[in-house]
This record gives structure tokens, C-alpha cells and sequence, in this order.
């Protein structure tokens, strides 16, 4: 029961941020998709341009990852499947073999034209709607065509007018990854002080909820790092994003050993140790990993934090935290493991951030 209401909780927290990040970007798209259907219908004289908002909304969508290639390569997408499904409707009509032949043409021109998936994605599926939904016309055999043209075109101008720096979601997400891991901690250093067996399965069952989020940081620094390359305005950036990334398989892993540690603490809270020591060291590692959060998301320097992730990993002598316990002694190996991957996180490189372990 504990897990699940955990589990609940996580969702919805993590439900609100995804709102919070998406909702700017979402009423941007949504007056611009607006915009394109009273352009077509009051300019163009379209009685239902039904593909003008359709053409805005998929090309600028509901993030905040809007680079110019890739919102001209949807639109493009979008474009070039209605115009192929509104030409080709005309001459050989409806029906399942004509929506198998029109998306075969618009799938292969699509790839002809451009590389990347999305564009032949779009191209396919637009292809689709336009056989299977014929009462929708504007007019004239280019008529839907056009529609996705003013859409498209409105989307294009409102991702080169209002530009997204590429790193602001990326940092966004990597911050609430961190203190996800910051969070798990402290429920951890709380159970292990009080030999609280539901709070070390509270922070467990945290850090399985928490995995989503860490997939996106990871997923999203990825995309963002290859549209970086591809546009002049943020390709100074690819290096920072890079190193965005490279933080989000150290911090994917962190949350891997964190997960392992609480785990393997709650066979400890059930007997008798003394976990005062460990408790301790565990909660200031949750306050370093919370101002590496708070450097990562602002971008601002990590070299704090790093420098107090270093002066923790260097008081992880298993020997000196829990003497003689060598049940307590097995956690602080594993947090030692942690630490590590929180300090390379933090832009440390390997050697240097293992080389910060006291010898056992």
C-alpha cells in the first residue's frame, strides 16, 4: 500500500511538472493553430480549412524543442502528404486500394525528398486522412494543400521569432532527474536514523517511480544535442549538450545504486546497528545532490557542488563510518559507487572522481 500511494504521488508530481513545462508552448501553438485556420478561411476564403490548424499544431506541438528544421521539416511533411493525397484524389477517387497507393507514393517521396523520419511520417499519415476524409474540400484540387501551406508557414515564423535555446528543457528535466535522486536520499537517511523500515521502502519505491524521468532527461538531451548540430543559432551549445547527456547516464546510473542501497537497507533497519553515522553521511549526500540540481537546471557553475560531492566521497571509509559492522560497512561500499557517479555528473572525469575514495 505504501509503494503505490508513493508510486501515485510520484506520478502526479511529475504529471504537474510536465504541465508547467509544456503549458507555454502549448498556448503559443494553440493560438497560432488559430491563427492559421482564420488566415485560410477569412483570407483564402476556405469554407473549413480544416488541415491549416492541423499543419501548426504538428509542427510546433507541445514542447519546447522547437528549431527551425525541425518544425519546417513537419510542415514540410504535412504539406507534401496533403498535396499528394489531394492531387491524387481527384484522379482515381477513394477507397482502401486508393489509400494503400497514395501513402506508398507519399511514404517514398517523402524519402526522397528528406532523410529524416518525421517528415515521411507526416507525409504518410496526412496522405491517409486526405483519402479517407474527401468531404473536405476547399475548393480546388490544391485546395487542402494550401491550407497546410498557411499552417505551416505560421508555424515556421513562430518558431524563428520566438527561438528556444535548446538547453533550457534539457537542464529543466536533468534538474527534476537530480532531485529525484536528492529526494530518494533523504527518505533514505531518515529510515536508516530512525530504523524506519516504510521509510526506506517509501524511498525505494520513489526511486522506481522516479526511472520516466530520467529516461526523458537522457531521450531529450539526445534530440537536443542533434538539432543543436544542425542549426547556426545553437550549434555553439552542442558542447554543453553533450556534456548534458554524458550527466545523464551518470545520474541514470546514480539512481541505479541508490536504488541498490535501499534495497539492500532495509535487511539492516530490521536488526540492530548503529546507523547513526551512515544516516548522517547519507543525508549530507542528499543536500550535495540537491545543489547539484540547483546548479544544473539555473547553468550555472557545478564546481560547488562537485567540490562537496569530492569532501563527502573522501569521508567513505567504511572503517570509520560503522566500525565493526560490516552489514552497515556493505551500504557504504554501495554509496561509495554512488558518489562516483554523482561527482563524473557533476563534470568530473572517472579517475579523478574515484581517486577522491579513501583506500580500504
Amino acid at each position: 500500500m505504501t509503494s503505490a500511494r508513493v508510486v501515485a504521488r510520484a506520478r502526479v508530481r511529475q504529471g504537474w511538472r510536465r504541465v508547467r513545462r509544456a503549458a507555454l508552448p502549448v498556448l503559443g501553438a494553440s493560438v497560432a493553430a488559430g491563427a492559421a485556420w482564420a488566415i485560410a478561411h477569412y483570407g483564402l476564403g476556405h469554407p473549413a480549412p480544416f488541415f491549416a490548424p492541423v499543419s501548426a499544431w504538428v509542427a510546433l506541438g507541445f514542447t519546447a524543442d522547437r528549431q527551425p528544421r525541425r518544425v519546417a521539416e513537419l510542415a514540410a511533411g504535412v504539406a507534401v502528404g496533403v498535396l499528394l493525397g489531394d492531387l491524387l484524389v481527384h484522379v482515381i477517387g477513394t477507397g482502401p486500394v486508393q489509400i494503400a497507393v497514395v501513402l506508398s507514393i507519399a511514404a517514398l517521396v517523402g524519402r526522397f525528398i528528406d532523410r529524416g523520419a518525421l517528415f515521411t511520417m507526416q507525409a504518410g499519415v496526412q496522405s491517409i486522412v486526405i483519402v479517407a476524409l474527401p468531404a473536405l474540400q476547399a475548393g480546388s484540387p490544391v485546395g487542402r494543400w494550401l491550407d497546410a501551406l498557411v499552417g505551416g508557414v505560421l508555424a515556421l515564423m513562430v518558431a524563428t521569432l520566438w527561438p528556444q535555446d535548446p538547453r533550457r528543457r534539457v537542464r529543466a528535466v536533468g534538474e527534476e532527474a537530480l532531485t529525484e535522486v536528492a529526494e530518494l536520499l533523504r527518505h533514505l537517511a531518515t529510515g536508516l536514523e530512525r530504523r524506519d523500515e516504510d521509510e526506506v521502502e517509501e524511498a525505494l519505491a520513489r526511486g522506481r517511480a522516479s526511472q520516466p524521468v530520467l529516461d526523458q532527461w537522457r531521450d531529450s538531451a539526445s534530440a537536443a544535442r542533434q538539432s543543436a548540430r544542425v542549426s547556426p543559432a545553437f550549434r555553439r551549445h552542442v558542447a554543453e549538450l553533450r556534456q548534458l547527456e554524458g550527466a545523464a547516464v551518470c545520474v541514470d546510473r546514480a539512481m541505479r545504486n541508490a536504488r541498490v542501497l535501499a534495497r539492500r537497507s532495509r535487511a539492516v533497519v530490521r536488526e540492530t546497528h548503529d546507523l547513526a553515522g551512515l544516516a548522517a553521511l547519507v543525508e549530507d549526500v542528499a543536500t550535495a545532490a540537491g545543489d547539484l540540481a540547483g546548479a544544473l537546471g539555473s547553468g550555472g557553475d557545478r564546481g560547488r557542488a562537485r567540490e562537496r560531492l569530492a569532501d563527502l566521497a573522501r569521508r567513505t571509509d567504511p572503517w570509520l563510518v560503522v566500525p565493526d559492522d560490516w552489514h552497515a560497512q556493505s551500504l557504504v561500499l554501495l554509496l561509495r559507487s554512488l558518489l562516483v557517479d554523482l561527482l563524473e555528473a557533476a563534470g568530473a572525469e572517472p579517475g579523478e572522481a574515484r581517486a577522491n575514495l579513501p583506500e580500504i
